[in-house]
C-alpha cells in the first residue's frame, strides 16, 4: 500500500502582502500564518510525514516552536525562487524517504483552513485516480476579461471554469518527472506540470474557507474563519 505525505513550498516572500516579512509568518490569531496548514496535515492519520521547503537563508523557522509535530514535521532548506522550482527541489531532497508510488500532497503555506473533512474527501477521492487530483471550487461569480486600462473587453463565461486550490495530490514519481520535464516553462501549480504530460487530474470539491490568504485584509478574514473553527 502507498504511503501519503504532504509537502508546503514556503520560500517564497508574498510580495502582494507588503510589509517585511514573509507572508507565511504573519501573524494570526498569536501563531505565524504557516502553522494552520502545518497542523492541519500533522494531524491527520494518514499523512505519515510533512515536509516544508523553505529559503536557504531563512531564520525565522527556527524562531517557532514546532515540537507539537516532531516525528512527523522535517523542514528543508531547499526553496527556489519560484513555487514550483520549490517543490521540484522538495520532491528531490525527500527521494530516499519515499517510493515512486507513493502519496505527495502539495499544499500551500497560506491555505489555513484547510479542515480534515477536505483532507479525507480529497484522499478518498483520488486515491484509486490513475493521474491524481486537486481541491478546486466551481467558479460562481461573473468573469470579466479588461484590456489595459481595466475596461470591460467582455463577459467569459463561467460553465465548466473552476478554481484551484490545495492540496493538489498526485504520485511521487509522476510529480517528480513532471517537474523535471517543464525545460524552462514556469507553471503555477502541480496540475498544470501533469498536464502538459497529457493527464488530466481529477478535481475535488473543496471550500471556499480554504482560500489563499493574498493581501492584507485576507488576515482579518482568516481570523474570523479559525476563530469560529476553535
Amino acid at each position: 500500500m502507498p504511503n501519503y505525505y504532504a509537502l508546503i513550498p514556503a520560500a517564497g516572500f508574498g510580495s502582494r502582502m507588503g510589509g517585511e516579512t514573509p507572508k507565511q509568518y504573519l501573524s494570526v490569531l498569536g501563531r505565524p500564518l504557516i502553522h494552520y496548514a502545518v497542523a492541519a496535515l500533522c494531524r491527520h492519520a494518514v499523512i505519515s510525514g510533512v515536509y516544508v521547503v523553505l529559503a536557504p537563508e531563512d531564520q525565522l523557522w527556527k524562531s517557532y516552536d514546532w515540537s507539537a509535530f516532531a516525528g512527523k514535521l522535517k523542514p528543508l532548506y531547499c526553496g527556489g525562487a519560484e513555487r514550483f522550482e520549490s517543490v521540484r527541489n522538495g520532491l528531490d531532497a525527500i527521494r530516499d524517504e519515499v517510493d515512486f508510488e507513493d502519496w505527495v500532497l502539495v499544499h500551500d503555506a497560506a491555505r489555513p483552513g484547510l479542515s480534515e473533512e477536505l483532507l479525507d474527501r480529497l484522499i478518498g477521492e483520488v486515491g484509486e485516480d490513475p493521474f491524481g487530483g486537486l481541491l478546486a471550487v466551481p467558479v460562481a461569480d461573473t468573469l470579466k476579461r479588461a484590456d489595459a486600462d481595466s475596461r470591460v473587453l467582455r463577459t467569459e463565461p463561467r460553465d465548466k471554469l473552476w478554481q484551484a486550490q490545495t492540496p493538489q495530490m498526485f504520485r511521487y514519481g509522476l510529480l517528480q518527472r513532471a517537474l523535471s520535464l517543464l525545460d524552462g516553462a514556469v507553471v503555477t501549480d502541480e496540475a498544470q506540470a501533469i498536464e502538459r504530460m497529457g493527464f488530466q487530474a481529477k478535481l475535488v470539491v473543496g471550500d471556499m474557507t480554504n482560500f489563499k490568504v493574498t493581501y492584507p485584509q485576507d488576515i482579518k478574514l482568516t481570523e474570523l474563519i479559525l476563530g469560529d473553527k476553535a
